[in-house]
């Protein structure tokens, strides 16, 4: 084992660790995580809905509508519970609070309008004692909610028995609740909390804590407890962990038992809202009577009374992501008990899950380490797959949850870390293998290499490039009068400040030939405006060149200045991988490239230092050019139109360039047209050029001796050379 990798185990192993604790721990968002999951596999198979003896009582907007705003007086609720319970129901639970006198009253109008006798007021009747009448010795419950005030909590109608150690300490703490209305809290035949997720930041109920508890007493919800006084039960039946306190696992209610979370909680499997569900409070406040089917639908059943009306603010969000009552909530814990499905999370899943996480993320760490990243991937794949499938069939057949995405999202991280690690210690290597071969290749080059596979192979590419051939003037001069070692010194003083901006400018440097450079653009990847970019990097060759013989960087002496001939041309070659199977070039070939290598040839008879085809400078904008005649070319059966670059857009744009390109213009017709006045023409023209830049003064002194590559051009370029 490696350094390397003894370290990148060291650091893996870490986040493990680090994330195992993290699982422990179990924070925020990791419950959110894996709440969504959960939601997403009952939106995927929802539970069925089956007809049970469950109704909502609704008072909705059309019993709103029928019979006021809310709240109605107690007589009409007293009204309700008469009805439903002449027609059978077995139970009916008010998911509503009665905690306030009822201010309708007539007793307490009367009470409320000065100058009223108070005996009168005893003598008229209150709605509060009517509906506790009401209820009687009926099978009716009522709901209580909790409160951040006082310490009131309210009497218990059952009993409760345990098995195992005690689960007292298990459920949500009730600090204190809202109270009800003396005699109704007296008559009712059960109470029963209606919070359904009492200190869970999330909108969405998934689970209902069936249990409160105030460390001395539980208190079970109103679900449970209609449920209970339907079946005329006296006591719930609790199982506990069997060696440790604190912990639900199940209730027994009447003949129905329920597992439960270790907090007393069931995991709510709700099926889509249903119309079959809900019957509205004024079909059975109809004063004409209930109809029969109403009738029918009551009878027998567990009956929950509550709103859906929106601006009575008791809506919910399920895990199916819809709207829906609260009290409908209520309903679908009951009906999901009666049936049998259940959802559940066992207490050692935790556990598994926890260790799944350590295993998997050691094994993901040695295969990265000494495998590689690619298997390891795999491996992370199957894994993924695996524990989706398992977490999926788990809950598809046997209603179990467990977590997929902890594990998942865990081995992701921990695979990420260490495949990092691993790609640094290869890049740094790569990094070295780049300082080593980057003197002799092109950064695209070099990343060619590096991220095509089959680039290290024979053959090329046609493509349309721009080719340029730099070459210093008197080199063989130079030579003779320096030492072999001066020599290798001088050039690689000024090959190295030149080449430079090749790169600079997106170039490939294809060679170093004796005193010359061969460079090209557009090639291996492509390079946009690529013209531009040679000649913005031949003047930039131009500039250095004039600081190294101002700075007299080759040792030569004041007055002996060094120069250099620049040809750029653009066309088609065909550029790629040329020489042996073991041993080979990236290069380009081609007629395009000839004519680059003669346009630096004729810099000498033209006198001028940078010179460039027709074909470049149609897509160089901006630049300060001017003709330079059609030359013959070696090889090339027409003359090849050319232009000198004077400068970039600065010298364009200046006042000193345009009554050059003026003079330029005039001296061009004079040579097509045999003028007189050539010879005047050209000394002014070197007058203007003095002023623009000093090396134009020889150019305008040769053209005198070139005059017939200005008096064949089927094409000038003058357009062109005046933009």
């Amino acid at each position: 084992m490696t350094r390397a990798q003894q370290i990148g185990v060291v650091l893996g192993l870490a986040i493990v660790t680090a994330l195992t604790i993290l699982r422990a721990s179990d924070p925020g968002i990791f419950k959110l995580i894996r709440g969504v999951a959960f939601d997403e596999y009952q939106r995927l198979v929802p539970r069925t809905f089956e007809p049970m003896p469950v109704r909502v009582i609704d008072i909705d907007e059309a019993s709103l509508h029928e019979f006021g705003q809310w709240p109605w007086p107690r007589d009409r609720m007293a009204l309700l519970v008469n009805r439903l319970s002449e027609m059978g129901a077995s139970t009916i639970a008010f998911d509503i609070l009665f905690a306030e006198p009822d201010r309708l009253s007539p007793r307490n109008v009367v009470r409320d309008v000065a100058g009223i006798d108070p005996s009168l007021a005893e003598k008229l009747p209150d709605n509060d004692e009517i509906f506790a009448r009401s209820i009687v010795e009926k099978p009716v419950v009522l709901g209580f909610g909790l409160s951040n005030e006082g310490h009131y909590r309210p009497p218990v109608k059952a009993g409760f028995a345990f098995t195992g150690e005690s689960p007292i300490s298990a459920p949500p703490y009730l600090g204190a609740s809202t109270p009800l209305r003396p005699q109704l809290e007296a008559n009712a035949a059960g109470l029963g909390h209606i919070s359904l997720n009492p200190g869970n930041p999330s909108p969405v109920v998934r689970a209902v804590p069936l249990f409160l508890t105030d460390g001395e007493q539980l208190y079970p919800n109103l679900a449970i407890e209609a449920l209970r006084v339907a079946q005329g039960a006296s006591t719930y039946v609790l199982s506990g962990a069997p060696d440790r306190a604190g912990i639900m696992t199940s209730v027994k209610i009447g003949d129905f038992v329920v597992p439960l979370t270790a907090a007393g909680e069931l995991w709510l499997y709700v099926t889509p809202d249903r119309a079959e569900r809900y019957i509205s409070a004024r079909q059975v406040l109809a004063a004409e009577g209930v109809s029969p089917d109403v009738a029918a639908a009551i009878d027998g059943s567990i009956v929950f009374v509550g709103t859906s009306a929106a601006g009575l603010q008791d809506i919910r969000v399920t895990a199916l992501g819809e709207n829906v009552p609260g009290v409908s909530l209520h309903a679908q814990a009951v009906e999901q008990i009666l049936s049998g499905h259940f959802l559940s999370r066992p207490d050692w899943a935790d556990g598994l899950e926890i260790l799944t996480i350590a295993v998997v993320g050691c094994l993901l760490v040695v295969v990265t380490t000494f495998v590689s990243p690619a298997v390891a991937l795999v491996c992370g794949l199957l894994i993924t797959a695996m524990a989706l499938v398992a977490s999926w069939l788990s809950f598809l057949y046997a209603g179990l949850l467990f977590d997929p995405l902890a594990p998942i999202v865990s081995g992701s991280i921990i695979h990420f870390a260490a495949t990092s690690f691993r790609i640094l210690v290869i890049d740094r290597e790569r990094r070295a293998v780049r300082r080593a071969f980057g003197h002799y290749l092109s950064p695209s080059l070099l990343h060619r290499i590096e991220n095509t596979p089959d680039a290290l192979r024979l053959g090329g590419d046609d493509r349309e490039l721009t080719v340029m051939f730099v070459d210093v003037r008197s080199f063989t001069e130079i030579s003779e009068r320096l030492a072999p070692a001066d020599v290798v010194a001088f050039l690689n003083t000024l090959l190295d400040a030149l080449s430079r901006h090749v790169v600079a400018n997106e170039g490939t440097l294809d060679k170093f030939i004796g005193d010359s450079i061969m460079a090209f653009w557009n090639a291996p990847i492509d390079v946009a405006d690529h013209e531009t970019k040679a000649v913005r990097a031949a003047l930039a060759m131009r500039e250095t060149l004039a600081e190294l013989n101002a700075g007299d960087a080759f040792g030569f002496g004041p007055g002996q200045e060094v120069g250099i001939g620049i040809g750029i041309h653009t066309g088609l070659a065909c550029v790629g991988n040329m020489g042996a199977k073991t041993r080979f070039n990236y290069s380009a070939v081609g007629d395009a490239v000839n004519v680059a290598a003669r346009l630096e040839s004729c810099c000498k008879e033209v006198g001028f230092d940078i010179l460039i085809s027709d074909s470049t400078a149609r897509s160089v904008r901006g630049m300060a050019l001017i003709e330079a005649g059609a030359i013959p070319l070696k090889g090339k059966s027409s003359r090849t139109q050319i232009l000198a670059v004077v400068g970039d857009e600065r010298v364009a744009a200046s006042a000193e360039f345009a009554a050059l390109v003026v003079v330029h213009q005039q001296l061009m017709q004079a040579l097509l047209s045999h003028s007189k006045n050539t010879r005047k023409l050209i000394g002014t023209a070197k007058l203007r050029a003095v002023q623009v830049i000093g090396g134009l003064a020889e150019f305008y002194q040769r053209i005198s001796g070139r005059t017939d590559h200005f008096r064949e051009v089927p094409d000038r370029f003058e357009k062109s050379a005046a933009d």
